[in-house]
């Protein structure tokens, strides 16, 4: 695998966009909001199924929208998410965040979530997206940290889940925990005025565990992960099926709680 490149570990199975789709600019993207404002033009790295996207294209009209994703086939769903909210200030396309198709200077901010983390060259995405950003502009980013992720009952199975995790991301050449690399990274790529803090999301009530637990259940065994975790031998499928029986079990628990914690990043140009 080249440097600049990475192979999306999770892929874009049902069990992903469920998650994927859940996202809104308030619950992902709450520490760039104060930066928009009517008339922005924005570029939406990474969209995925475009409800961020969607979100930040209603806060900026009529200032126009770019999502971009390396892969075209959940393209489809981002423009189908647009067009149901009646948005005509957003538009999609390929792109490939370490090489942007795109002049200098083009947008007032540059946002990726949940980017970062699963990128060959983390620096060098940034130091694109800060070339197409305006001067006087943002670069905003907000990225997971799976090492930091903790839940409660202890459950082994999920100890052993996360560690497999982390394992078949950097085997797939991205860096898992990048939500504590996130300032470290923007100043590698050039920036000076950066403004760095973490947010978490937390899944505590039955309906949030019985989601959370389910689409991990169904990833675990179902995705792009779980195919690179057999093909590149640090999981049999009977192992999956195991972490996935535990995540089903944890879920299951009255008082079971989970925390999700990000580090995030504006970047002034």
């Amino acid at each position: 695998m080249s440097h600049e490149t990475a192979v999306y570990t999770h892929g874009h199975h049902e069990s992903v966009l469920r998650s994927h789709s859940w996202r809104t600019a308030e619950n992902s993207a709450g520490y760039l909001l104060p930066e928009l404002r009517t008339g922005l033009d924005v570029l939406d790295v990474g969209c995925g199924p475009g409800t961020i996207t969607a979100d930040l294209a209603a806060r900026v009209a009529p200032g126009r929208v770019t999502g971009v994703d390396a892969a075209e086939d959940v393209l489809v769903k981002a423009r189908a998410t647009a067009s149901e909210r009646g948005l005509d200030n957003v538009e999609f396309a390929v792109a490939d965040v370490h090489a942007l198709d795109f002049p200098d200077d083009s947008f007032d901010v540059v946002h990726a979530h949940q980017v970062l983390q699963h990128v060959g060259d983390p620096v060098q995405a940034l130091r694109e997206m800060r070339r197409v950003c305006r001067p006087g502009g943002v670069v905003a980013a907000r990225d997971s940290d799976y090492g930091a992720f903790t839940w409660f009952p202890a459950t082994p199975g999920l100890d052993a889940w996360q560690s497999l995790y982390r394992r078949v991301a950097r085997a797939n050449g991205g860096e898992p925990d990048a939500g504590r690399r996130l300032l470290s990274w923007a100043r590698r790529a050039g920036f000076t005025d950066v403004t760095a803090s973490a947010s978490a999301w937390c899944f505590a009530t039955p309906e949030e565990r019985a989601w959370w637990s389910g689409l991990w259940a169904d990833r675990t065994t179902e995705s792009v992960y779980a195919r690179l975790a057999v093909d590149g031998g640090h999981a049999t499928h009977e192992d999956l099926a195991s972490l996935a029986g535990a995540w089903r079990t944890w879920g299951e628990e009255d008082d079971a709680w989970f925390m999700v914690p990000h580090g995030e990043i504006l970047c002034r140009v």
